[in-house]
């Protein structure tokens, strides 16, 4: 259950990254909101994944989906740029996410 919770926070950080972005500097009152309440309930998350699997291994994680999820969101919905080398970074990030997730002994 601890992993299932653990993929929930971090795609509630992927949320929060975007509602952050459309926020324009946590100007616009429903972006800022919708930042704040998925900030809080990714923390919560993480918090209670951490409870029963290592802090090293529940952080990366954590990082890692949001990081993945935000390029993703990024290229999908905000025009950014998709070249090799960010595609290439990606693979990097979920196959160590991959590998942390194998060493884990919980």
């Amino acid at each position: 259950m601890a992993w299932i919770v653990l993929v929930v926070a971090g795609l509630l950080e992927v949320v929060w990254a975007f509602a952050m972005k459309q926020s324009e500097g946590l100007s616009r009152l429903w972006p800022s909101v919708i930042t704040l309440v998925t900030m809080g309930l990714s923390f919560a998350c993480l918090a209670w994944a951490m409870r029963s699997l290592p802090l090293g291994t529940a952080y990366t994680i954590w990082t890692g989906i949001g990081a993945v999820g935000a390029f993703i969101v990024g290229i999908a919905f905000l025009g950014e740029a998709m070249n090799v080398m960010r595609i290439l970074a990606a693979v990097l990030i979920v196959s160590g996410l991959v590998l942390m997730k194998l060493s884990s002994t919980a």
